[in-house]
């Protein structure tokens, strides 16, 4: 069952829909109504998806620059809160994903005409990726076994870029940094229309040869190459 509100953070977003607290809520209230044996519960698997809403909310509303550590921190302090609450809840295995590279998504890239990532923007969000590793390597050490795990989707991630989806998998990308839709120019984005419901934005011949389909979203086939670059990890 799914619980997450695409455009949603661990806090508050420019997105007007449920924050992960309020859908674990849900998740408790589901658990109360009996819908789920604590059997269920102890043999599932949570997925715990953060895929950085809240670093474009605080770059959107003008957060500061010395700001950001601090509030990276409280980031990750919550997640690791609701993380400890859905394992309270019955959930025996919690696993969490790591921050993809925000510096590789077309919307960083686009400055270098797609042909590479922003170093600044990762090494300033890598910050959050090893806050999450300490905590999960102490939530380990408290619970005296192996129940939170993380996906690393940083490093798979750059696997694709690097090898261009050759290996691990299956899939090849010609420009991995480059989207398939795009606005026809700054001002428009993919999907774009005008006031006359004219299209105002671009779309490549075949998506299936692009790793991103927009400016921050994998296509089915970039899953399904970063899919393999984590098959050994899971």
């Amino acid at each position: 069952m799914n619980f997450a509100y695409g455009g949603t953070g661990v806090f508050p977003t420019l997105v007007p829909e449920p924050n992960m607290t309020t859908q674990i809520d849900f998740f408790q209230d589901i658990i109360h109504e009996k819908f789920y044996s604590g059997s269920d519960l102890n043999s599932s698997v949570a997925l715990v998806s953060v895929a950085g809403n809240d670093y474009s909310y605080y770059t959107a509303t003008n957060g500061s620059t010395q700001g950001w550590q601090p509030f990276i921190t409280k980031v990750v302090s919550q997640l690791v809160m609701n993380m400890k609450r859905i394992h309270g809840v019955g959930v025996k295995k919690v696993v969490v994903t790591a921050l993809l590279p925000p510096g590789c998504l077309p919307r960083s890239t686009i400055t270098s005409s797609y042909q590479q990532c922003n170093g600044t923007i990762n090494e300033l969000l890598s910050f959050h990726n090893l806050l999450l590793q300490q905590a999960v390597i102490k939530l380990n050490n408290e619970t005296k076994d192996s129940t939170f795990a993380i996906r690393d989707l940083y490093d798979a991630f750059m696997a694709v870029f690097k090898n261009k989806g050759e290996n691990p998998g299956s899939s090849r990308f010609k420009n991995p940094l480059k989207p398939c839709c795009t606005g026809i120019s700054t001002a428009y984005s993919c999907g774009s229309v005008d006031a006359n419901g004219a299209k105002k934005y671009a779309v490549c011949d075949d998506p299936g040869a692009s790793f991103f389909w927009d400016t921050v979203h994998p296509t089915q086939e970039g899953w399904r190459a970063v899919y393999s670059a984590l098959l050994q990890e899971l």
